[in-house]
């Protein structure tokens, strides 16, 4: 299962270093439609959606390194119980309110997809199409929680640590 987990998370990850590469080429095509004086219509359209759909896409991989921001003024100075009370806290309601995200995100997906929603950019791009993404960035980022707090509680979470954070500036 762990395998499985892990090539979830690193196959997101990819998908959204995909859409940053797919976010350049669309900066840059716009970049060079005005240097060149040609126009690729919805450039600017794409380009919104590749930067939403890498946001995304990454959650759950940034999370399992370490990488998210976390407020640790009171867990570093919690020991033993209490800390772990916390962190079965903090992830339990991280759970709840990813999972309400990821449920409301394949909501709108849904609802776009039924209504026949599409873009009010000049691209009339069907917006389900990139609100996928979202959906699946946000469903995956709650694996990843549920992940961690099943971890915790069986008491084999390995919480990565970012170098970043040693940083003190």
């Amino acid at each position: 299962m762990r395998k499985a987990l892990d090539w979830l998370y690193d196959s997101t990850a990819w998908l959204a270093a995909l859409a940053m590469v797919a976010l350049l080429i669309s900066v840059l095509l716009s970049v060079a439609g005005r240097q060149f004086h040609f126009h690729i219509s919805g450039t600017d359209a794409y380009a919104g959606y590749f930067m939403a759909a890498a946001g995304f896409l990454a959650l759950a991989h940034t999370l399992k390194r370490g990488e998210h921001i976390r407020v640790t003024l009171l867990s570093s100075r919690l020991t033993g119980g209490y800390k772990r009370a916390l962190e079965i806290w903090a992830l339990g309601v991280a759970v709840f309110l990813s999972g309400l995200f990821a449920v409301y995100s394949l909501r709108l997906a849904w609802q776009s997809h039924t209504m026949n929603d599409i873009s009010t950019s000049n691209d009339a791009t069907p917006l389900w199409i990139p609100q996928i993404a979202m959906a699946l960035g946000t469903v995956v980022l709650l694996i990843a929680f549920v992940d961690e707090l099943v971890q915790e509680i069986r008491g084999s979470r390995q919480q990565a640590e970012s170098a970043e954070a040693l940083h003190n500036e």
